[in-house]
């Protein structure tokens, strides 16, 4: 299966706003096994076009901040499974994934109308992954 997750290069955090997500990582996962590690550039694509451009490179899951029910709905439609509300290091939230032990939002909200300097897009909760510590699951 492929996973995604919307993600900040410059710390391996989760992106906290779907809509506005430059980079996602995406991973192909083999039982608990990580076979694949990828960094893909979403080529400046908005909200309404991202669903699409991750259902073209197979994506099954995302794991992501905030996100607008209209984006929510594209990716149902698009067939990937949304794990939202997640925030912390990517790589603990991609070994939570694989072991059964993310935890995220079953509503994760993002609020258009509120974005600005400081705005924090993730759930109504805050969430961790578990206290899980970078794995030998992950080949960089």
């Amino acid at each position: 299966m492929k996973l995604a997750v919307a993600y900040d290069r410059s710390n391996n955090q989760i992106w906290q706003h779907f809509g506005r997500t430059e980079y996602f990582r995406i991973v192909t996962i083999d039982g608990t096994n990580v076979t694949a590690d990828k960094i893909v550039s979403a080529n400046g694509t908005g909200h309404g076009a991202l669903a699409g451009f991750l259902h073209e490179y197979g994506v099954e899951a995302l794991i992501c901040g905030g996100i607008g029910g209209g984006a929510k709905n594209a990716l149902a439609d698009a067939g990937i499974t949304l794990y939202g509300g997640v925030s912390g290091d990517a790589d603990e939230a991609i070994v939570a994934f694989v072991t059964g032990n993310l935890q995220y939002s079953t509503e994760p909200t993002c609020d258009h109308n509120e974005h600005g300097e400081g705005h924090d897009c993730g759930s109504q909760h805050s969430h961790s992954c578990g206290g899980h510590s970078r794995s030998s699951l992950l080949k960089h």
